[in-house]
């Protein structure tokens, strides 16, 4: 019975998000988001309430312990089944929220750094490297950096 549904829901959504353009990665992850909460449940989606995707949402979140970025694919992908392929509009929809992770950067040690620029062999590239990590220079403007500038 399981693959039947998982079989049935799961074309529909793969078409669904053909048609709407949506990239191959994209169409990948939200079709597992679907397939996850089919095989979760164990009956046909069209029969899920909203109190029951809620306590889904929250299971994976708490108890599945998924990150913040896994969680928001969840989210887009079940949406997105609910609201194009089986054309429901639920509230739980309009107040999903996933915040993103804030990380701080790595900082590396002196000792870290000079190993890091010890397997450079051109001294071109060692001082533009040297020079982009002693002024803290960001991708872009390390990119755009000229002699001149120095």
């Amino acid at each position: 019975m399981e693959k039947v549904l998982r079989t049935k829901w799961y074309g529909e959504t793969v078409k669904t998000l053909q048609i709407n353009g949506k990239s191959e990665r994209t169409r990948h992850c939200y079709a597992r988001a679907v397939r996850m909460l089919i095989q979760y449940f164990g009956k046909e989606p069209d029969q899920i309430t909203e109190d029951e995707l809620r306590d889904y949402f929250l299971y994976r979140k708490n108890d599945c312990n998924w990150s913040s970025n896994t969680m928001k694919i969840c989210y887009c992908g079940i949406r997105f089944f609910y609201a194009h392929v089986i054309r429901r509009e639920w509230h739980i929809f309009k107040i999903l929220k996933s915040q993103k992770e804030k990380r701080l950067p790595c900082v590396l040690s002196r000792k870290e750094v000079y190993a890091v620029l010890s397997y450079i062999h051109t001294l071109h590239n060692f001082t533009y490297l040297a020079t982009v990590y002693a002024c803290g220079l960001r991708l872009q403007e390390g990119l755009h950096l000229e002699v001149s500038d120095i």
